[in-house]
């Protein structure tokens, strides 16, 4: 059987792309210290990533976009890139587990949404680390882009140095202009 464990990072931030990872693990062998990626440190996270990517059967990581968020909502978009993770990994599933309550639409003979499942399901767990650390990364490379935003702190969320900047530079290319903040910024400019 076909296990493919999906979840996603980044749906609170007021910046950047939401990303979804999905894992198929390996069934002969356990990666120990998986858990919801939200309870690990960086350290943690940084270490099981590497140890998915080398033990996984697969890994698939996909974005959707700011654009794709402003224009669909966030759960829309959240959808959107798990689908896309899956279709990436290009094996068709006997069982797909998703983290929280809503399928993506994806071809396999079942998906389930199992609520907290990034702390209770080994695969949704190594894709939830694979989706966070690779957000977080993306979130450091566009940080080199706009450096006065402190994306590499706060990595898009609503922090008060972000809100600080936010109101200080106003918004840029890869803020999210349908979250509340972002929107009334923009109403104030």
């Amino acid at each position: 059987m076909i296990i493919i464990g999906v979840d996603e990072a980044g749906r609170g931030p007021l910046a950047g792309p939401v990303t979804a990872a999905a894992v198929i693990l390996p069934s002969f062998r356990k990666i120990k210290g998986l858990n919801d990626s939200k309870l690990l440190s960086i350290k943690q996270r940084e270490y099981l990533f590497e140890k998915i990517y080398d033990q996984a059967e697969a890994v698939a990581v996909a974005h959707a976009s700011v654009l794709e968020i402003d224009q669909f909502n966030i759960l829309q978009a959240s959808l959107l890139a798990m689908q896309r993770a899956v279709n990436q990994l290009n094996i068709k599933a006997n069982l797909v587990l998703v983290d929280g309550n809503v399928c993506p639409k994806i071809e396999a003979e079942q998906c389930y949404a199992v609520i907290g499942g990034d702390a209770l399901v080994p695969e949704i767990s190594a894709a939830s680390i694979i989706a966070k650390v690779s957000r977080d990364r993306e979130m450091q490379r566009l940080h080199e882009i706009y450096p006065d935003y402190g994306f590499n702190q706060h990595c898009g969320y609503g922090t008060a140095r972000h809100l600080e900047a936010l109101n200080l530079l106003g918004v840029c290319d890869i803020h999210r202009r349908s979250f509340a903040p972002v929107r009334e910024r923009l109403q104030r400019s």
